[in-house]
């Protein structure tokens, strides 16, 4: 029985209090150090690479026009830092996809009461394959859809105010993909499933998904967001979609 009195912003309040609960928080420290690590990195090469290419598109632009152009600057750096979080947090979520899996083990285990499968590194190890090829599955749904979209911002008028917007609530529901899967994939649920199901709560999966996404833009938060973000997933997998995806396996 689904539970709907809760929504996307009570599941992420949720995932803060889960990480930092005694039992989880050591199941916590793998994925945010490897988080933290490969974000900072990325993030530094990001803004360094486009700061130096946004001075150098202004200096082609008449000095009437500067105020233009920063306009025009502003909203093609917000997608891009829209875009660059997405896939920072991609590569980021693929190198610690095995730790997330287990973090979301862990979580569904004290929320359900039922104890988790003791999980060896030898069998991480051997699950690392699969866990993979999954990672790649989402990537390459995230390509499919986001090309097309890209591809609108050569649009005129529709290309500067419409796609970002567009952009984001994409991404976000990207977002909330990624983080979800962890849950489903501990039970072998199939992509495909996962996707049908997620879709039956549109509006609270999408706001959960913005809420990642805009701590994802946020220095600092964006560093320990990617546990907390598993956290939340995996509690409204335990509401909402456990024992209607078991069942139908």
């Amino acid at each position: 029985m689904k539970n709907q009195s809760k929504n996307g912003l009570h599941y992420f309040i949720q995932g803060w209090s889960l990480a930092f609960n005694p039992g989880i928080k050591r199941f916590v420290f793998l994925p945010l150090i490897a988080n933290m690590v490969i974000m900072s990195a990325l993030f530094y090469w990001f803004f360094t690479v486009i700061s130096g290419l946004t001075n150098w598109g202004l200096s082609y632009i008449p000095s009437w026009l500067q105020w233009l152009g920063y306009i025009i600057s502003f909203i093609i750096v917000l997608t891009l830092v829209i875009l660059f979080c997405y896939f920072f947090s991609t590569v980021a979520n693929m190198i610690a996809a095995p730790f997330n899996g287990l973090l979301a083990e862990q979580v569904e285990a004290y929320l359900t009461g039922i104890p988790a499968i003791d999980t060896s590194w030898m069998s991480l190890i051997k699950d690392l394959p699969r866990v993979l090829f999954r990672e790649l599955q989402k990537l390459i749904n995230y390509l499919l859809w986001s090309i097309p979209i890209l591809l609108t911002y050569f649009i005129p008028i529709i290309g500067q105010f419409v796609t970002p917007v567009v952009w984001f609530l994409f991404t976000a529901w990207q977002v909330n993909i990624q983080y979800a899967d962890y849950a489903f994939d501990n039970h072998k649920i199939d992509f495909h499933h996962m996707r049908q199901l997620l879709k039956q709560d549109k509006a609270d999966n999408l706001i959960y998904g913005i809420l990642v996404s805009l701590f994802t833009m946020v220095p600092l938060l964006n560093l320990i967001i990617m546990p907390i973000a598993v956290c939340g997933s995996t509690a409204m997998w335990v509401d909402r979609y456990r024992h209607q995806a078991i069942l139908s396996r």
